[in-house]
């Protein structure tokens, strides 16, 4: 059922018990008859739209734990979402919102997506929620983080780019679960030389097909015809639109800076003169049978990616896995880069031999000098030890020492955290 079938079997009451409602773009008035699964109802997606508001008795939808209304003009972050008993997930993208107040941060509020608004101060509130565990703040206005923010014990992932801070607050790197961080295109990120690279004109490319598609953009399959070779690559075409991580332009600067290694992708050049302006990076084509490891996070996981069932890893091909992913870590952070979203949908691998590369530098930043570089690529090491405990599930036995090494990477103190060196050496020592 596509979704304008669904909103005419909602209005002929036909989906009774219905316990997730995805209504079709356009809608300009809140639909009564939603709640009519008042008692069912756990994830409502309104469509893109021109809603401004809520219906006040919105609360009545009892079991509403997730509602996405992006795409639509509110000016504020409707009060009466702190009403809804149940609700966990809001997604407000794209809609032109100024105002958050502190009424409309539901009790149990554990995934908040304000993406692309124009909100320019946040409530000490949200660091009053215990479950919050994924921010996602990219493209506002904000030049100050609350102060009560240093609060949200259970944060793990927060993007902050396109905004207007001078300073991450010291606060914010010594939250005791963050792994995942962007804050490219602030004031507060340093400035980076700009990188010299190869200039590819769209005319030497033969464009093949599409290998995937994420936020920023698609990945095709291409031949380059250099003046005096022939390579097959990976072409990556930028929608150009702001992303959950910040914007394509941030991301290639940030590819072309990271230079070549390995257990990295790696950016061979910079497209040039699409015929519709689209701006692309030619990437190293990896073989055809190297896949994701894992999917990206679902609404239940919020901010753990999901693996197949039926994955199951050699000891072996594990450590080749979570090496491969800390060298390229430490690679980045050598060259003044954190990565931002070190995850398993972010690394691709070879079933056969456990080769494996981490790619997509959407939430890559420039690390600041000192201590509050060291500080966040701390935060960057727990990100490589949730994934070094993923993998290590996936085998049926894993060595005491490297479940030692990964919860180590996760210790609440940062600063207790091992060096991502440290990391390398410790499941090199294990591969021997």
């Amino acid at each position: 059922m596509d979704r304008t079938e669904t909103l005419a079997a909602l209005r002929r009451g036909d989906l009774a018990g219905m316990g997730e409602l995805r209504l079709p773009d356009g809608l300009s008035e809140f639909p009564r008859e939603i709640f009519g699964l008042a008692d069912t109802l756990e994830v409502l997606d309104l469509g893109r739209g021109s809603l401004t508001d809520l219906p006040d008795d919105l609360g009545r939808l009892s079991r509403l734990r997730v509602l996405f209304c992006s795409g639509n003009p509110f000016e504020r972050l409707p009060p009466v979402l702190g009403a809804c008993p149940t609700l966990s997930q809001l997604g407000f993208r794209g809609c032109g919102i100024r105002e958050v107040p502190a009424d409309a941060l539901p009790r149990d509020l554990r995934w908040l997506t304000l993406t692309d608004n124009r909100i320019e101060t946040l409530p000490d509130a949200l660091g009053a929620r215990p479950r919050l565990q994924k921010l996602m703040l990219s493209g506002n206005r904000i030049a100050r983080l609350p102060e009560g923010l240093a609060g949200a014990d259970n944060l793990e992932l927060i993007r902050l780019s396109c905004n207007r801070l001078d300073a991450l607050p010291p606060w914010l790197a010594r939250l005791p679960r963050l792994a995942w961080i962007s804050y490219a295109g602030n004031p507060a990120e340093p400035a980076t030389e700009p990188t010299v690279s190869t200039s590819v004109p769209w005319s030497a490319l033969e464009v093949g097909d599409l290998l995937g598609e994420g936020a920023s953009g698609r990945v095709h399959r291409a031949v380059w015809h250099a003046p005096s070779s022939m390579q097959a690559v990976a072409l990556k075409l930028f929608k150009g639109a702001m992303t959950s991580d910040g914007l394509p332009e941030r991301e290639m600067e940030a590819c072309l800076a990271a230079g070549t290694h390995p257990a990295l992708t790696g950016a061979l050049g910079r497209l040039a003169d699409h015929p519709d302006g689209a701006q692309g990076l030619l990437l190293r084509l990896l073989p055809a049978q190297w896949r994701v490891l894992a999917g990206p996070p679902s609404l239940a996981s919020c901010s753990r990616d999901v693996y197949d069932p039926a994955l199951r890893l050699s000891l072996d091909k594990a450590l080749r896995i979570a090496r491969a992913v800390a060298e390229a870590v430490a690679h980045l952070h050598g060259r003044g880069l954190i990565h931002g979203d070190v995850y398993a949908h972010n690394t691709l691998w070879d079933a056969e031999t456990g080769a494996a590369v981490l790619s997509d530098f959407g939430a890559a930043s420039a690390l600041p000098r000192g201590a509050v570089g060291a500080a966040l690529a701390r935060v960057e090491v727990r990100a490589v030890g949730i994934l070094l405990g993923e993998v290590l599930d996936c085998c049926d036995a894993a060595p005491d020492a490297l479940r030692a090494l990964a919860t180590a990477c996760l210790q609440p103190d940062p600063a207790q955290r091992p060096d991502i060196e440290d990391v390398i050496a410790e499941i090199g020592r294990a591969a021997e």
